[in-house]
């Protein structure tokens, strides 16, 4: 006997929670089914809120935001451990999994722990955590089942010296040495993390360049801090062979080169955990990356089941996750709503964070639009002065003919909130106009806005700009 549902969601992260949600705002019966024993997914417990908690509480207990007013050697504690960053990481998620219960508790959503699969398009078998095989029946469903990190079987993975990115939060201290393997998103961020407690870090990857969907300038100047802290950057340099020794590990180039470290993080890319569901008994097939394709509304080629998040590809971000998750059941109940936004902001966590919204110059060029720059370093603010910043910077890109806003990089404190602005001036259509005679607080970082407008309007053709 099966336990019939409106709507089946599985997956309790962001693209699942709210998914399930706003079915249930809707009147419908609606469950999640979460394999761990806690809800969250990847999201709250191995990716967005740790290692973002991480990077507070590695800012703050070196002191790191302070150093240019009291100089590199400040530190607010000397001997940080694991202990210290532990501490505030578990208050974090532990609160985080409470907010998320009392949201789906609210909403009437009935939360199911355990392994789903499908017996066909309709129903799916639960292994639960207390060993009992239940099954539960839905008019729909929705995959937000996340990713895994990629562990190939030619990486020595122990999970203490030799570890995927999942494995950082279960470390017993901190090393003197690191070396990542893999400078995508997840890559940077913890390079950038751990250069700031002073472990020398070593980056690699087979690619020439770094975050390419970037605009250059914005990865350059985080290419230089890292350099500027120490950070070795291997680029366009393939990984031969990691071999665990008595002391280090040592990573093998295929250049000649070697690196040696006491730990070695593995984050060359992350897969789709489809490989449980049984996905061939709903008519679904995953892709070699465990992804699922999906239309415009989130709808697979099976009409009635839906994917969102990580687990459909680019550009996997918690944030779009959670828009797919909103429009995927609207679509699914027959409220249909305006898709995801052609312009949402990517937001990147080192150190200094970056965030960006838009076209980059290089696709500006590409397409043969015609564009100006404007650019405001965050030391020319007074914030910046007050705040002691040293780096940071806003780079706008405006349109020469029409003077609308195109594009928006920022590297700096801040950033990830900052973009904001940028992105409500270009999904409304904004010009550098707006910009240059707005008026913003003062003493503000959001000031930087005026100031790359009117650097802009300077460089701007006279008929056109003055």
């Amino acid at each position: 006997m099966s336990q019939h549902y409106d709507m089946l969601v599985i997956g309790s992260g962001p693209g699942g929670k709210r998914a399930a949600i706003q079915a249930a705002k809707l009147g419908k019966s609606v469950a999640i089914i979460e394999k761990l024993s806690i809800i969250g997914g990847v999201t709250v417990h191995t990716g967005t809120i740790p290692s973002k908690t991480l990077r507070e509480a590695v800012l703050y207990l070196t002191g790191w935001t302070q150093r240019g007013l009291y100089g590199h050697s400040y530190r607010l504690k000397q001997h940080l451990t694991i202990d210290d960053l532990m501490q505030r990481l578990e208050i974090t998620i532990r609160n985080e999994v409470t907010v998320i219960e009392h949201q789906l508790a609210r909403n009437g959503v009935v939360v199911v722990k355990g392994m789903a699969s499908f017996l066909d398009a309709n129903t799916l078998e639960v292994a639960t955590l207390d060993g009992e095989l239940e099954k539960f029946s839905a008019d729909r469903i929705v995959i937000a089942v996340g990713t895994a990190p990629m562990r190939p079987a030619s990486v020595p993975f122990d999970d203490e010296t030799i570890i995927d990115s999942d494995g950082i939060l279960k470390l017993k201290k901190i090393p003197k040495s690191l070396t990542i393997v893999g400078a995508g998103v997840i890559g940077v961020e913890y390079a950038s993390i751990f250069s700031a407690m002073d472990v020398h870090v070593t980056l690699i990857d087979g690619r020439p360049n770094m975050l390419e969907f970037l605009d250059r300038e914005i990865v350059d100047e985080l290419a230089y801090g890292l350099r500027h802290r120490g950070v070795a950057l291997r680029l366009g340099e393939t990984v031969a062979e990691i071999k665990k020794t008595d002391g280090d590990i040592e990573v093998h180039l295929e250049s000649g080169k070697i690196v040696r470290s006491n730990l070695v993080m593995y984050a060359a890319g992350r897969t789709g955990v489809t490989a449980g569901l049984k996905l061939e008994n709903a008519g679904l097939a995953a892709d070699n990356r465990g992804r699922i394709k999906v239309d415009k509304n989130y709808s697979t080629e099976v009409p009635h089941i839906y994917a969102v998040g990580d687990v459909i590809g680019f550009p996997s971000l918690a944030s779009t996750s959670m828009e797919q998750g909103r429009v995927a059941a609207c679509h699914a109940l027959g409220r249909p709503i305006a898709a995801v936004p052609e312009h949402f902001p990517f937001g990147i966590y080192s150190i200094p964070e970056i965030s960006m919204v838009g076209a980059t110059e290089q696709e500006l060029t590409a397409a043969n639009i015609p564009y100006e720059v404007g650019i405001a370093r965050f030391r020319e603010t007074a914030r910046g002065q007050i705040l002691r910043l040293e780096e940071g910077l806003l780079k706008l890109l405006f349109g020469l003919k029409d003077r609308k806003l195109l594009g928006v990089h920022i590297i700096g404190e801040a950033g990830t909130e900052l973009v904001h602005i940028g992105q409500a001036t270009l999904a409304l259509g904004g010009t550098l106009d707006y910009l240059v005679n707005t008026v913003f607080n003062y003493p503000t970082l959001s000031e930087t806005y005026k100031i790359a407008a009117l650097d802009a309007w300077n460089k701007m053709p006279a008929e056109n700009g003055h």
